[in-house]
């Protein structure tokens, strides 16, 4: 089957056009792109299906390099298929899910579950990882080698910080081994110590206990320098400090193998924009962790973003059920959603305001997730997979809780106007996702 994608704007690089933009149209068959070109005719091609993209943005599908879908086991939450849905909404066909399910993704039948499951809905891509440790606790590493053999694609315990400085060196000795990076969730707890929010001024007013930032930018550079040391690769997951960011700049300065991710939270909001449900009480909705940092740290992670630190831009959809976050901020479960709202706030708020271009966004969102974990992915390119997304960057889109397909409601983002938001989103060239 032929599928002709006419009447769409690209980025000029995938036409060898130095323009920013550029009109094009694709042609797609088995799967893959077989012709990109500002303009392609359909008789001479034969086509089958016709995809008018009414002067929209097409790109590759883009892809997420941290989700929490919670299957198996927390399906009330988020599953596969609902978290292949919310990603699609957004324009992404490609994430990569962490392993704190339940059970947890420490062994092969876990992992084969994913594997099994994302195939039989076939929706998006979901890639799994495999757990450093067993159970998450902590305390015994899991067996690399079957995890790899299984189809994990990376090591992480997220959600938890690894405590022990030496199971975590032996971590990375043996990943280093497997070529497996390892995801760090950076967090020591003897200094995050059961807090909220943010330990700032937003904290003390409200009485809410903070965490340190320290928490995570001590390991941060406890990683950094085992990178070094071992030659495994270390990617820091969910970037927040000022501090971790110097950690990284002066990793990559040195040659480790030290990547870095931040999330579309962490950019645009911080500690002191966590408003009130109700008098005295701030919103759960604004608690994720690590949470939202002070103003300073979030202006040193849109620099990062701009100069080039910051390898790919990640979720960490975290999706809760609306009773669970409905506790006040000190019991409610950290994690919010954000594929549906990925693209559009960073677009809104960066690339429309001139702090970084369209083509470091996408970057940032395709070939840049892609490669940290080696995968032939995110391209626009005659063979490249025909995953892809058409966005309207043109028309601001009203945020509502309506406008998620994730099972929750758990974002920050409602409420808010963003421009660029998917219209189509396509999967090996077939429709997983059409705007109504």
């Amino acid at each position: 089957m032929k599928t002709l994608i006419k009447n769409a704007r690209t980025l000029g690089k995938y036409l060898g056009s130095n323009d920013s933009l550029v009109p094009v149209c694709l042609l797609i068959e088995d799967e893959k792109v077989k012709k990109i070109d500002s303009l392609i005719n359909a008789e001479d091609e034969t086509v089958d299906k016709i995809i008018d993209a009414n002067n929209n943005l097409l790109l590759p599908g883009l892809i997420d390099p941290q989700v929490h879908f919670r299957e198996p086991g927390l399906e009330y939450k988020e599953d596969i298929k609902s978290g292949s849905q919310a990603a699609n909404k957004g324009g992404f066909t490609s994430v990569i899910s962490m392993p704190n399910t339940m059970p947890t993704a420490d062994n092969s039948e876990v992992v084969k579950f994913m594997w099994d499951k994302q195939s039989e809905v076939s929706l998006c891509r979901v890639y799994p990882t495999g757990a450093v440790t067993m159970g998450l606790k902590g305390e015994s590493l899991t067996n690399f080698e079957e995890l790899k053999n299984a189809g994990a694609i990376a090591l992480t315990d997220d959600g938890k910080g690894i405590q022990s400085d030496e199971l975590f060196k032996e971590a990375m000795i043996n990943a280093a081994k497997l070529d497996l990076a390892i995801l760090d969730h950076s967090e020591d707890e003897s200094l995050s110590a059961g807090g909220a929010i943010h330990k700032g001024e937003h904290a003390k007013k409200y009485s809410v206990k903070g965490i340190d930032s320290r928490s995570e930018s001590v390991h941060v550079k406890r990683g950094c320098d085992l990178s070094g040391e071992t030659g495994c690769h270390y990617h820091v997951l969910h970037i927040s400090t000022k501090e971790s960011i110097e950690h990284v700049k002066d990793a990559k300065k040195k040659g480790f193998k030290v990547t870095a991710e931040v999330s579309p939270h962490h950019l645009v909001l911080c500690d002191e924009d966590i408003p009130e449900r109700e008098e005295g009480q701030l919103h759960p909705n604004w608690k994720m962790n690590p949470p939202l940092r002070s103003s300073e740290d979030r202006k040193a992670c849109v620099e990062a973003l701009a100069d080039g630190t910051i390898d790919a831009i990640a979720t960490d959809h975290a999706p809760h059920s609306p009773h669970e976050k409905a506790q006040e901020i000190q019991k409610a479960p950290f994690g919010i959603i954000g594929l549906e709202t990925a693209f559009g706030v960073c677009y809104t708020e960066f690339v429309k305001t001139g702090i970084i271009s369209l083509e470091r966004l996408v970057l940032l969102m395709t070939e840049g997730a892609a490669s940290l974990f080696k995968l032939d992915l995110g391209k626009l390119e005659v063979g490249s997979l025909a995953d892809l997304t058409i966005i309207d960057i043109d028309t601001p889109e009203l945020i509502t809780e309506n406008y998620f397909a994730s099972k929750s409601k758990n974002s920050p983002f409602i409420g808010r106007t963003l421009y660029g938001h998917a219209k189509i989103t396509l999967l090996g060239g077939k429709i997983v996702y059409q705007e109504d």
